[in-house]
């Protein structure tokens, strides 16, 4: 199984993630396509923010200029005894924030509950 910044790879597995690109490195911006399950798609570009191989992997995202809206993704992978687990933050902050939270609750939940979904049967069929 490549790792979660193998973004490449997104499109093989990943049903809310549909294209990811750049790269990954610390201050590289990066695209990124999501298509939630029932919403409208998006390009964004956001910033990588941290990268620990095997551990942790961070974007930052902002429309227009930091303070409108802002949106941090986090992956955090924990090793397991049996595997291994897969964590998902996401902070949103900003003047926006609010205003757009509820859409981007709904929306945003169904799409990364689809990517677990995914990704747990790609691991499971792996035997990883």
């Amino acid at each position: 199984m490549s790792n979660i910044t193998d973004l490449q790879k997104y499109s093989e597995w990943n049903p809310f993630i549909k294209k990811a690109q750049g790269r990954t490195e610390v201050g590289e911006k990066l695209e990124v396509l999501i298509a939630p399950p029932d919403g409208k798609g998006m390009i964004f570009k956001p910033t990588v923010k941290s990268i620990i191989v095997n551990k942790e992997f961070s974007w930052l995202g902002r429309f227009l200029f930091s303070g409108i809206f802002d949106g941090e993704h986090i992956f955090i992978i924990e090793p397991k005894d049996d595997g291994c687990l897969l964590i998902q933050k996401e902070n949103f902050s900003g003047l926006l924030a609010p205003l757009l939270w509820k859409g981007l609750d709904n929306d945003t939940r169904a799409g990364f509950k689809l990517m677990n979904k995914s990704l747990k049967g790609r691991t499971e069929n792996a035997g990883i």
